[in-house]
């Protein structure tokens, strides 16, 4: 038995020690240092990939340390210098419009194809009028005619193309205004970003909402890490594929004989290789972009590592303090136990080890929620807190001390009244501030005799429940007698003579009774009472009884009672030697 009881001990101190061992493990932990270079803001765009962006720019509110602020900004630096890439290689493949098979795009690619043709024959007529100018007014003229129909031409141009770009035709329309779109939003996020800073971490609940939220801000930056990864090797797979197509397409003889074709078809076929290669040095560029990316974030989540190493630190040291506190409360237990075992007063030894086991408890629960909660650091809470913490210890005290004044007051109790208290009745000894004290009596109607005990009651009932006084009008109430009526005789008459026996004998008690009634309830508008006596016949195993109610003086009932029962028998006597004489 003695051997489970040291269990709690045990186990306390083995969860210390392992506190003080990962305490002393991570010391040191949080202190990462890691220089990064500025950046500028990141932007949204749309017809391109943005993902990378759109990640970089939801972890850049994320960072609470100079480190990490550094970090956040330089991955928001690479995904939008990957982001310009992408919409300049997307620009460049646009550029020359693909033609539809038929239906309306194929029409209006059509007509641009002509009015850029017309376009570059004016162009060139242009050129050749402007050297001719200066020679001939005719020439001057007739320039005069080209610049007016180029600029006619640049209209139709225009009006084509918007129209081409309304139905959807015009990829590089779309990519320019998309283009744009995302330079002014770098432009409205150039201002510089508000990181906050690192959450407090002095307590234990503090601690332990900061480890989590380190735990799922690391969760963040790896998936971010595998998102950039993912994206570098996809556009990998995408840069192999075109350089593998690209292969042995670098002369004007790959394609065969070059001599057969003309040399507008060769121009662009040259033309379309060299945009390919620019393709594959933006690739190229957007791959390293994405692996440094990756890489910021693998740096980014090293730091967030440590300092979540640190911050256990911290709540292993708070745990190693809580269960410190357990355990002295657990090892002084039977010290406390042992010293006041030593009391000769056993009753007083007991109340005295109680009352030390009550303080110490008291006091490591305040020490607990110290430590978890920290201390209030504002003296009205405090205030408050003590306040509300002794209402509700010292609630019954104070019902009772209020329960005192009511039971001094007009309708209150007295010193010698008879009263009845949750059931129990007697006779008031002592109306102190917090208690009434009663010399307890038997049932009113049974016994009526002092039994000898005391019975206290906190004067909450005054205010909580309910009593009855038995003496706020001359201690009056009603008392009864039962009487056997002999065999032989008239019963009705020999009732009606017991009721004129007691009435005659209380008639003093019921005339002064009906008038500290009357004075009671006449400032109410209540009727007035009778306190004639009553008699009432009744059956029984043994003949007839006559059971008569009565007023009398709650300190005069025995008395009263004896000397009633007294004239009864009188009475009953004198019946039956009239009897016998008639006989």
């Amino acid at each position: 038995m003695k051997r489970f009881r040291n269990l709690p001990a045990i186990g306390l101190a083995l969860s210390l020690a392992a506190c003080v061992a990962g305490w002393f493990i991570t010391r040191g932990a949080g202190e990462h240092k890691m220089a990064a270079s500025p950046s500028s803001a990141a932007s949204q765009a749309s017809l391109i990939d943005q993902r990378l962006l759109e990640t970089a720019q939801s972890m850049a509110a994320l960072p609470e340390t100079a480190p990490e602020q550094d970090l956040a900004r330089e991955a928001l630096r690479l995904t939008d210098h990957e982001l310009d890439q992408a919409f300049a290689t997307a620009l460049r493949e646009a550029t020359a419009p693909t033609v539809s098979a038929s239906g309306p795009l194929a029409q209006l690619n059509a007509r641009i194809a002509q009015i850029r043709a017309r376009m570059a024959a004016g162009q060139k007529r242009i050129a050749q009028l402007t050297k001719d100018a200066a020679a001939s007014d005719t020439a001057a003229d007739q320039l005069e005619l080209a610049r007016a129909q180029s600029a006619l031409d640049q209209d139709e141009l225009d009006d084509a193309r918007q129209d081409l770009a309304r139905q959807g035709g015009d990829e590089h329309a779309r990519l320019e205004r998309a283009l744009q779109e995302h330079e002014a939003a770098q432009h409205q996020a150039a201002q510089p970003v508000r990181f906050p800073g690192p959450a407090p971490a002095g307590t234990l609940g503090q601690q332990a909402r900061a480890w989590l939220e380190l735990g799922g801000l690391r969760g963040q930056l790896l998936a971010a890490e595998t998102q950039s990864g993912s994206q570098a090797s996809t556009l990998a797979r995408a840069h192999d594929t075109l350089d593998h197509s690209l292969s042995g397409k670098s002369g004007p003889d790959a394609g065969g004989d070059a001599e057969a074709e003309e040399t507008a078809v060769l121009v662009a076929r040259l033309q379309h290789l060299s945009d390919q290669r620019k393709t594959l040095t933006e690739l190229d560029h957007r791959i390293q972009d994405c692996q440094q990316v990756a890489d910021v974030y693998r740096r980014w989540s090293a730091i967030v590592e440590s300092r979540r190493v640190g911050v256990l630190h911290l709540l292993l040291r708070s745990l190693t303090t809580v269960l410190a506190i357990l355990l002295g409360v657990v090892l002084l237990s039977p010290v406390i136990r042992r010293t006041f075992a030593k009391q000769a007063d056993r009753r007083k030894g007991h109340q005295l080890r109680v009352m030390s086991m009550l303080a110490i408890q008291v006091v490591a629960a305040m020490l607990i929620l110290f430590v978890i909660f920290g201390p209030p650091t504002q003296l009205a809470t405090m205030i408050g807190f003590a306040t509300a913490g002794l209402t509700v210890v010292l609630k019954d005290f104070i019902v009772a001390f209020i329960g005192w004044f009511a039971l001094m007051g007009k309708h209150g109790i007295r010193v010698g009244d008879f009263v009845e208290i949750n059931g129990v009745g007697g006779e008031v000894i002592e109306v102190g501030v917090l208690r009434t004290v009663l010399l307890e009596m038997g049932n009113w109607t049974v016994k009526g005799h002092p039994t000898g005990r005391r019975v206290a009651f906190v004067n909450s009932f005054a205010i909580e429940g309910q009593y009855f006084n038995f003496s706020t009008t001359g201690q009056w109430l009603w008392d009864e007698l039962m009487v056997t009526l002999p065999a032989g005789g008239d019963p009705y008459q020999m009732s009606q003579q017991i009721r004129e026996v007691v009435e005659r004998e209380t008639a003093d008690d019921a005339v002064e009774a009906e008038q500290d009634w009357q004075r009671v309830t006449h400032q109410y508008g209540m009727r007035a009472f009778s306190a004639k006596p009553a008699a009432e016949l009744r059956p029984s195993p043994t003949g007839l009884e006559v059971v008569v109610r009565y007023i009398t003086r709650a300190p005069e009932r025995h008395h009263v009672k004896s000397r009633l029962f007294e004239r009864i028998v009188e009475l009953l006597h004198k019946s039956a030697q009239s009897a016998v004489n008639t006989a």
